[in-house]
């Protein structure tokens, strides 16, 4: 290798050692600047030029990102999630009902509202519904955990690697949602029998659930961004047959948000997660920068990923391997390279599904899992690490058989 090449191969190390070692503690660094000063050292060192940095960013990416942020800040501040945690809380009669509810409620919010808004603000509902009912948290927080990121995998909007990988690989919303319909639907039917029996004494227990009482809310006003979030979702599925791409249905169904919702244009604003926004964009130039080496070239020549039976278990298992080191976000960036050179669907949902559902393993796979272990720390209730991994790393194998034979089914069939 050249000496660029030898360059950025140490700037993109150690860019993902600073992702890694940010979940350790006492590190003064998180992973946006970890990704933010790679990005930079790649135009600094003369890795690429300042225009060759913002031409590797995916804008299409960036703006559905950014789009969906803008809806899911204006459904909430307009009471839209009041008004489904609400519904939840009356129809949970009992405990394996209350399980069941959360286990479908999340999964099928994270598949159309991004699965890290929907645990942001499910889980001080569930810890509320827990203590009023006197229950453990724990449990029905660990189903949360699963089942936002398993419903997450069923849509290209469900959470930021389906993004990358819907943008990337071009395929039409309704025929993604269609493909890993199947994985997503019987992952939460395994997280409930999982759940149930890892927790046995815990839902052995029939006695009814105490009533909400009912409070005011905005939830009157929920009306006009909820069918503003219906007609983006419309446009999703019929976009592809008008020439409406996905990023540009985002953005104007935030536009509308923004004209229409009850919450201030400015107040909704404020609520995108930027720093998320700058995170992609620095790892989009990061990975483009080693991409050009030698060494990413011989990767890429040397076609791991075969569009095959073999390709698509190799790609299962080093997402299992490498969500729980870099987290799924990162590791779908660093394969995109890999998957645009392979040029297969059966890859490109295989990517999605797979790096979501290793997000289950452990409290570090995913974004959600430490959203909602944060979350429930500010009320008191702390999931360790090993209860946690005991229930998940079992969801976790199942759901990735199970995904690896439904898609490969699906290769060979349809």
């Amino acid at each position: 290798m050249g000496t660029q090449s030898i360059i950025a191969v140490v700037i993109f190390c150690l860019t993902y050692a600073g992702i890694i070692f940010t979940r350790l503690p006492g590190v003064n660094v998180d992973r946006p600047s970890a990704a933010f000063t790679g990005a930079v050292a790649m135009v600094l060192f003369g890795v690429l030029s300042s225009a060759e940095a913002v031409a590797a960013i995916d804008f299409n990416t960036i703006f559905l990102l950014l789009g969906m942020m803008i809806i899911i800040a204006g459904l909430q501040m307009d009471g839209l999630f009041d008004l489904i945690s609400r519904i939840t809380i009356k129809y949970a009669r009992n405990r394996i009902m209350l399980l069941r509810i959360i286990v479908w409620v999340t999964g099928l919010a994270s598949a159309f509202l991004v699965n890290d808004a929907v645990v942001l603000m499910f889980t001080p509902v569930i810890i509320s519904i827990c203590r009023r009912a006197e229950l453990r948290p724990e449990p029905y927080l660990i189903a949360e955990i699963l089942a936002a990121n398993a419903g997450s995998a069923m849509t290209i909007t469900g959470n930021p690697q389906n993004m990358l990988v819907g943008i990337s690989s071009q395929i039409p919303y309704a025929e993604f949602l269609l493909r890993l319909l199947p994985v997503s639907l019987l992952s939460m039917l395994l997280i409930e029998g999982t759940m149930r029996l890892f927790y046995r004494k815990e839902f052995a227990d029939k006695a009814k659930l105490p009533a909400e009482n009912e409070t005011d809310t905005q939830q009157k006003y929920c009306w006009r961004s909820g069918a503003i979030f219906l007609l983006v979702m419309a446009g999703f599925f019929g976009g592809h047959y008008l020439n409406l791409s996905i990023p540009m249905i985002a953005l104007t169904g935030a536009a509308l948000i923004l004209l229409a919702g009850k919450a201030k244009p400015s107040q909704v604003v404020q609520k995108v997660d930027w720093v998320l926004l700058l995170f992609f964009a620095s790892l989009f130039i990061v990975v483009e920068g080693v991409q050009k080496t030698a060494l990413m070239q011989g990767f890429l020549k040397a076609e791991l990923l075969t569009d095959d039976a073999a390709g698509l278990g190799w790609l299962h298992g080093i997402s299992l391997v490498a969500s729980q080191i870099v987290s799924n976000v990162p590791f779908a960036v660093l394969m995109l390279p890999l998957l645009q050179a392979a040029q297969s669907d059966m890859l490109w949902l295989g990517l999605a599904s797979a790096s979501t559902l290793a997000g289950n393993a452990t409290i570090i796979g995913a974004m959600a899992n430490l959203i909602v272990i944060e979350s429930a720390e500010k009320y008191g209730v702390r999931l360790g690490f090993m209860r946690f991994f005991r229930v998940g790393i079992v969801v976790t194998l199942l759901s990735l058989v199970l995904s690896f034979v439904l898609l490969y089914a699906e290769y060979l069939f349809f």
